[in-house]
């Protein structure tokens, strides 16, 4: 069990600081979520070769190392994790595979995945409600303009929500979850829109990192620095330091944290409550 507990050690310690990083900089390095899978795996070799007598410990890291490379570059790809977040949950890949049966890691997998989206629904929601608050003057504007833009999209799917909940009094109770849910989905895009408007801020390319999105393209002579999901590369934050002028660049809530939230969920309520703690010992 002692390989266990070093390898939840070893995690807690890595996800705290890419937390407390993302939390400060927005940027989770490179070089946190690499060591941390060469240390797992180095780990899982020499303890499978030098204590366990097998190479079972050391095959379940790579195969859970492989799953999470799965999950982590289709949520990336998906624009849902920036490149950061993708590359911490594929390091918590050969951290996660604590037992020598794959069908059991494939649940605590299943189940650190339900409790960060769990923890991640509600962080983003206090989170965005946080900038928009903060950004209360913003964030109208943005809303108003939104609103304006798609009057007709959520007057339409709005009316739809209102047919369904009328169908659902009178035929189907379930119906009425559904219409309700219609009903709120264009106003929560119209929240989520108007909210990811207002993180914007104007900066200097001298400040510029890696990774950073541009709000918009930005044309630098006769090239054009696109404004795309994978964030700025070395080679345009010189072409924009060349051009020497404030950009605007979008930032998104710093999602570390959720990383370690659902790591003490998992810890607390899968391997604690459920009394698997004890099997695997």
């Amino acid at each position: 069990m002692i390989e266990v507990i070093f390898l939840l050690a070893l995690a807690f310690i890595w996800i705290l600081f890419a937390a407390i990083s993302d939390v400060r900089t927005t940027e989770i390095p490179n070089w946190l979520n690499f060591s941390l899978i060469i240390f797992a795996l180095g780990f899982r070799f020499f303890y499978s070769l030098f204590s366990a007598g097998n190479f079972s410990f050391f095959y379940q890291g790579l195969i859970g190392t492989a799953i999470f490379f799965a999950l982590g570059t289709g949520l990336y790809y998906g624009r849902a994790f920036a490149g950061g977040d993708a590359k911490l949950m594929i390091a918590l890949g050969p951290i996660l595979s604590f037992s020598t049966n794959f069908l059991t890691n494939l649940e605590i997998a299943i189940s650190f995945l339900f409790l960060f989206l769990v923890s991640g629904s509600a962080y983003s929601i206090l989170a965005s409600t946080y900038f928009a608050f903060k950004n209360h003057k913003n964030f109208k504007k943005e809303f108003k303009n939104a609103y304006r833009t798609n009057l007709k999209f959520t007057i339409i799917i709005m009316a739809l929500g209102i047919l369904i909940m009328v169908g659902g009094i009178i035929f189907n109770g379930l119906l009425l979850y559904l219409g309700i849910i219609i009903f709120i989905l264009p106003l929560l895009y119209l929240y989520t829109k108007s909210v990811d408007e207002t993180m914007r801020k104007r900066i200097s390319p001298k400040d510029l990192m890696e990774g950073d999105w541009l709000y918009r393209d930005v044309k630098v002579g006769n090239k054009s620095i696109k404004a795309n999901w994978g964030g700025l590369t070395q080679e345009d934050i010189n072409l924009l330091k060349k051009k020497n002028e404030y950009v605007l660049i979008k930032k998104g809530i710093a999602f570390g944290p959720v990383f370690l939230i659902g790591f003490l969920l998992l810890i607390y309520f899968y391997l604690i409550n459920t009394g698997l703690w004890n099997s695997l010992w």
